[in-house]
């Protein structure tokens, strides 16, 4: 099973695919504050699901370059990949995850306002349901691997 994570600056959307990497499924939104940015609830629920694998959104702009919200994912997956050691982390481009989410959810008839709670969700949904894709196609998976810094023994 692996967990798609959705960085924002707010809210970080948590999906998981099933035991065979076919099909993605929405799991959490988990809340980020100024003392708490949400890495320990992550790992927590990657651990209660027995995650083998962490995929962490890269968002890059249209023509693939990195901006501000891409170094801030960065960072979550390095804390991730440092919590999760001996779990793997991985970066996948996630352009489009959280435009995606919200035209299929304007489409399915949910108001935008209705959308904050869970569009965090869907954009995971979407960034994993895509590397799964592309790993059954292409037989690798995507994207790069993120080292921990060290292990959870070390950070005790």
């Amino acid at each position: 099973m692996r967990l798609g994570v959705d960085v924002g600056s707010v809210r970080v959307g948590v999906a998981r695919s099933d035991r065979d990497g076919l099909l993605a499924t929405p799991v959490e939104t988990v809340q980020r504050t100024r003392d708490d940015d949400g890495t320990q609830r992550v790992a927590e629920l990657a651990r209660e699901l027995e995650a083998m694998e962490v995929v962490v959104g890269l968002p890059r702009s249209l023509d693939g370059r990195e901006r501000a919200a891409a170094g801030l994912a960065r960072a979550y997956a390095r804390r991730l990949a440092d919590l999760l050691a001996p779990v793997g982390v991985r970066m996948v481009d996630e352009r489009f995850s959280t435009t995606t989410a919200q035209r299929a959810m304007t489409a399915s008839g949910r108001r935008a306002k209705d959308q904050r709670a869970v569009v965090d969700q869907v954009a995971a949904v979407v960034l994993l349901q895509a590397a799964l894709d592309d790993e059954r196609a292409g037989g690798a998976p995507r994207g790069r691997l993120i080292a921990a810094a060290r292990t959870p023994e070390e950070s005790s």
